[in-house]
């Protein structure tokens, strides 16, 4: 019962004896997109065609759900600032704000593993898209009892219903856009899709500067724009949930993806394994929890390294001034995403991962070590590092998602959970860094996302030494480039060459006796 719970048990994925039956009788991707205007949900056992969509057929319901990740893009980007926001108005420390960070990440260990990934398994995608823009209403509805009663733990609770209804979203969209399409482009088709993810990050921060604390109060303290802000976004993600109910968006089950993995190249070494056996899956799933912790943490408490960057400035102005620097930061890294993606267009993905996560590990340790300003004047030295650590933090996430996805066919959706829940990690570091930070500054306790990093840094390096020829066949891959498209080389392929040579031999036989 309780290894079903966490997706390690028997479940609802679809046997290969299932999958194999439904071969002969495959429909065709534009049978699959038709299906869709119907909005009944699909069987995830049922092979439904859309394991050969192509990069055309895709634009449409790929862009749709694009406009999610810029949706959870500016939900985090508020996140950061309203940390900062809540210790001058609420009176807390940096370690007590690391609360907001862990009810929000804490969510994404609850949901992905139990109710979110289970329901996408069981009623697919489309309606996943829609829980979770229903449960991320609730949750922003619930800003305006808690700024009236200026309870931090009613936003810790708020913020605990957000990261439900994201982490809901997430465990839908992120895979959605990794198989729906061709292969060959499943990493460029996330880092693009995940680029306007970095877009809101940068738009939340600048209309929090400019516009949302903007009007603060004399002493910081007043909280009434945030019940604005969360009432106008409950608003939007509820139109936005109706928008989805009529939106064209294919099904994809996990028996297309089984499907998909037999008409892909032998070489990428697919083997139908057990999920516990999945060994790549669970090592990408300690990275992602390791990096995503790291990038939080950083990214919590940008705006406090800024303010202790600068002795020469009033903490308010600091502030203030920190939220401008972040959004710039978080600037960087949205081209960051963009250059990824443009690079994993033209280069093999597992070699950007490994490139930028290396140059993640150089620029923290110089973020650490400057001290431009010798605690007196302004230490420009070891911001600029740091930002440029969000430059190159930019891929990692949708990089380490594609790749730890590959090769799990039937296994696709509840991978894709344990991904998800990995997310998590943004509720451990912040919490360590904070209250290292409010013992020995929050500059040298960098060093904790820097553990972290460290972990992360595993992954790429096993993947370049371990894998490099299994990613490097998705490349070489034709399926889902034209419609009906098969490798000649795929299991598929093999079996349909032994049924025409045995229907020749048996056209043979027959010929014989006639004469």
């Amino acid at each position: 019962m309780g290894l079903r719970l966490f997706g390690l048990g028997g479940g609802q994925e679809p046997s290969l004896d299932e999958i194999h039956q439904q071969q002969e009788r495959r429909p065709s991707a534009t049978e699959a997109i038709a299906v869709n205007r119907r909005r009944k949900s699909v069987s995830d056992r049922q092979i439904t065609g859309a394991s050969q969509i192509t990069t055309r057929q895709s634009i449409v319901p790929v862009s749709l759900v694009t406009t999610l990740f810029f949706l959870w893009g500016f939900a985090y980007g508020l996140l950061d600032v309203l940390n900062s926001r809540f210790q001058v108005a609420l009176h807390i420390t940096q370690g007590e704000s690391s609360g907001l960070q862990a009810a929000y990440f804490g969510a994404y260990f609850i949901g992905p593993l139990t109710y979110s990934g289970w329901f996408v398994r069981k009623f697919g995608y489309r309606y996943t898209f829609i829980l979770g823009l229903s449960i991320y209403c609730v949750g922003a509805l619930m800003f305006w009892p808690s700024a009236v009663k200026r309870s931090f733990g009613g936003f810790c609770g708020s913020m605990f219903i957000v990261g439900s209804g994201l982490s809901t979203l997430e465990t839908s969209a992120n895979p959605y856009i990794a198989v729906c399409g061709p292969p060959k482009w499943s990493e460029f088709r996330l880092e693009l899709s995940q680029s306007f993810q970095a877009v809101g990050s940068v738009v939340a921060p600048v209309l929090a500067s400019y516009v949302i604390f903007k009007d603060v109060g004399e002493n910081g303290e007043s909280l009434t724009s945030v019940q604005w802000v969360y009432l106008g976004i409950a608003g939007f993600v509820a139109l936005l949930a109706v928008v989805f109910y009529f939106a064209p968006i294919p099904e994809i089950t996990d028996a297309d993806m089984a499907d998909q993995a037999e008409m892909t190249t032998s070489a990428t070494g697919y083997q139908d394994k057990p999920l516990k056996k999945q060994y790549t899956l669970f090592w990408g799933v300690v990275a992602q929890f390791s990096y995503v912790g790291a990038q939080v943490g950083i990214a919590g408490y940008f705006i406090n390294f800024y303010t202790q960057a600068r002795p020469d400035e009033p903490t308010i102005v600091a502030q203030k001034q920190g939220a401008n620097f972040y959004a710039i930061a978080q600037g960087l890294f949205a081209i960051g995403r963009f250059s990824a993606a443009g690079l994993m267009y033209i280069t093999k993905p597992r070699l950007v991962l490994l490139a930028y996560q290396t140059l993640i590990m150089v620029f923290i340790v110089a973020a650490i070590a400057v001290d431009s300003g010798h605690g007196v004047n302004a230490n420009w030295g070891g911001l600029s590092m740091l930002m440029i650590v969000l430059f190159f933090e930019s891929c990692i996430f949708p990089t380490i998602f594609t790749l730890s996805l590959r090769g799990l066919g039937r296994h696709t959706k509840r991978g894709a959970s344990f991904l998800v829940a990995s997310v998590c990690g943004g509720a451990v570091v912040p919490a360590i860094l904070g209250n290292v930070a409010d013992k020995i500054g929050t500059r040298k306790a960098m060093v904790v996302p820097l553990a972290f990093f460290l972990i992360a840094w595993s992954f790429p390096i096993y993947l370049n030494v371990c894998k490099a020829k299994e990613l490097d066949a998705y490349r070489e891959s034709h399926v889902g480039i034209e419609e009906g498209a098969v490798d000649p080389d795929s299991r598929l392929a093999s079996i349909s060459a032994g049924m025409e040579k045995y229907k020749d031999v048996e056209a043979a036989k027959i010929e014989v006796k006639g004469y």
